[in-house]
This record gives C-alpha cells, structure tokens and sequence, in this order.
C-alpha cells in the first residue's frame, strides 16, 4: 500500500460520524478510498448525512491522521484493509468486520488458524494455569491463541500461545500506542516480538469502555471457536461467547467448582449447549483438528515473508525491514542465517540479495 492509499484509508476512518457500515457502503459505491474521495458532494449525499458528506467532500484531514502515519513509518507496525489479500478471511464472514486493522508485529498471523481463550481478570491461580496450559497445548497443535491481552485468564492465554508453535494474537481495545492494562507492558512487547498485537482502533486512542465489547467481536471473529477458562456472570467473556456463538463458531467451557464465582458463567455456557471439555483433546475433537506435524512457526512464517519482501533485487537492510516489519536487528540475525545456508547474498553498501 503506499501511502495515499494509507492516507485515504486512515483518513476516511477518522472522518467524524463516518462508521465502519457507512464506510462499507461508500466502498460498495465508490471503490477504492481515493475514487471516495474523488466523488462530487452530491454523490456523496446519496449515501451519508449531508454533514458527513460534507467532511468527506473536504479531503483528508491531515492533521487527523498525522500520528497514524508517524506510527507507521516504525518497523514492525502495519496497515491491513479490506482491499488487501491478507486481511484475515474469517472476519469478512461477520455482520460488522472492521474496514481496517492496526497491527504490530507479524501479520503474516493474521491467516493462521485461530482458537479465542478468553475468562476472568480476576482469575484464580487454577484457572490461569489451567489457560496457559490448554492455550500451549493447541498452539503446539498449530492453533493460534487470540485473546484479548486483560489482565487474569487472557494474559495466561498469550503466555501459553507463545510458548507453542502457533502463537500468539492480541485484539485490544486502544491505539496500538498504549499498553493496557500497563501491567501487561512485557507481555506486549513480547507479543510484538514473537506474536502480534491487533487494533481496529486508531492511533492515540485511550482505553474507553465501550472500545472493549467492540473489540470482542474481532476477538471471536478471527477464531474457529472460544473457550471460556472462568468467567463470573457478569463477565465480559460471556459477551465473547455470545458473539462467538452469534458468528457460528464453536464455544467450549472448562467447568469449576459449584462454589467458585468465576465458575458460574461457565457452568451457565455448558447449560446453553457450550462444549463442556477437560482437555485441550476435547477441543482439538471438537473441531476435527487434525494436529500438523509440521505445524509451520511464527519464525517459518516470517521467514517466508522476509524472502518474499527481499525478492531478486539489491535491498538495503531499513527497506526490509519496512516491508516485513521486523526490527533492523532480527532481521540481520534472521539473513545471516540464510547467508549461511545459500539463500541470501550481501552486496557492497550494505544491500542484500535474495540467491534462491
């Protein structure tokens, strides 16, 4: 994408009263944001409130879109909309998939196969080991753990999913700019640097209450199913849940004691038809997973990015990494490597050249 097509993109998302169904249904219209934003008022008027159109009708607001630009230009941090291939296939199946995501880390996530774990911030020491211990088990069978990076039962899934070989994914409920809850800082930035961090939500935005059910819906969106850990009755899982359920995706529940607070609002999941499952067995069954031995890793997968990103043409090492957003760092560990094995080759200036 470069970047007056990012410039159309992040300006019509942060156009005021310019929502994601408003914006689907100029895409329907119109095309691409650009072909938008070439369109005379009156044609505008047809399909938003005369004030809306108006805003469109203005051009970009540059001065809106100035940090999401900024945050951009650092490696690692990407840009994927609904025109592009690798926006994440399962998402386009929802009532309200978001037209654009924020996302740090590898994209190349985004098209794995994903299972949401998701329970209490208020976890009992049980049920967060519990989390990272079905969380692992999956993500070694070559499932990719999404959660929401809370504190409790979905900071216990990420730290299992990225011990496995099918990571980890964050949805949250910010700008990508700000960690929150702050305690979760280390975890995402190693979510960032061995999994990905995914935000429909642009930059500099705070964390607002109502962000985080929105949110969920990606969270269930992106997922084959949800598996509840804990979750008390009024737990912000069961809304996950819900949509999951709503999305069609299969919803799974670990049972607790008939004491347990956080066990109510899984016992009330398996009542409604929730699979109830006492091992991460259960849930590969359930979803008729067939483990992959050769399960590919974040590692393959970015890989084959870095290769592709590389092509056949002498590239320096700050334009590769802006193309596979990786740190400058990684990457020269991750090319001397295939330096070593023949694949890569290194020019004089400092530029690299993919062989094979």
């Amino acid at each position: 994408m470069n970047l007056n097509e990012q410039r159309a993109w992040l300006g019509l998302t942060l156009t005021r009263g310019l929502g994601g169904q408003s914006l689907r249904t100029l895409l329907r219209a119109f095309g691409e944001p650009e072909r938008i934003y070439a369109a005379p008022l009156s044609a505008l008027k047809l399909h938003l409130p005369a004030a809306v159109a108006q805003r469109v009708a203005a051009g970009v607001d540059e001065t809106a879109i100035a940090a999401s630009l900024d945050w951009l230009d650092a490696p690692g941090n990407h840009l994927v909309t609904l025109a592009d291939p690798d926006y994440p296939a399962r998402l386009l199946e929802i009532t309200d998939p978001p037209p654009l995501l924020f996302v740090k880390g590898c994209r190349a996530l985004l098209g794995a196969p994903m299972l949401a774990v998701v329970g209490s911030r208020n976890a009992t020491p049980q049920g967060a080991s519990n989390a990272a211990a079905f969380a692992e088990a999956l993500s070694h069978a070559g499932l990719t753990i999404v959660s929401g990076l809370a504190l409790g039962i979905d900071a216990a899934a990420h730290q299992g999913g990225l011990r496995g070989a099918g990571s980890s994914v964050a949805v949250v409920g910010t700008g990508l700019d700000i960690v929150y809850p702050a305690r979760n800082k280390v975890l995402a930035h190693q979510l960032a640097e061995g999994g990905a961090i995914v935000s429909e939500f642009p930059i500099g935005t705070p964390s607002i209450a109502a962000n985080f059910p929105r949110r969920n819906r990606i969270i269930s969106g992106l997922s084959l199913g949800c598996l509840v850990v804990e979750a008390a009755l009024q737990s912000g899982s069961l809304i996950t849940a819900r949509l999951a359920a709503e999305q069609g995706r299969e919803v799974f529940a670990i049972p607790g004691s008939i004491h347990s607070t956080v066990a109510r609002g899984c016992h009330r999941l398996i009542k409604q038809g929730a699979k109830l499952v006492e091992s991460a067995q259960d849930v590969l069954d359930e979803l008729r997973w067939q483990t992959a031995a050769t399960a590919p890793s974040v590692a393959e997968m970015e890989d084959d990015a870095v290769l592709q990103a590389l092509g056949f043409e002498p590239v320096s090492l700050d334009v590769l990494s802006q193309r596979c957003g990786l740190t400058p760092d990684r990457l020269s560990a991750m090319l001397l490597e295939r330096e070593l094995q023949g694949r890569v080759g290194t020019l004089p200036g400092g530029f690299y050249q993919r062989i094979v």
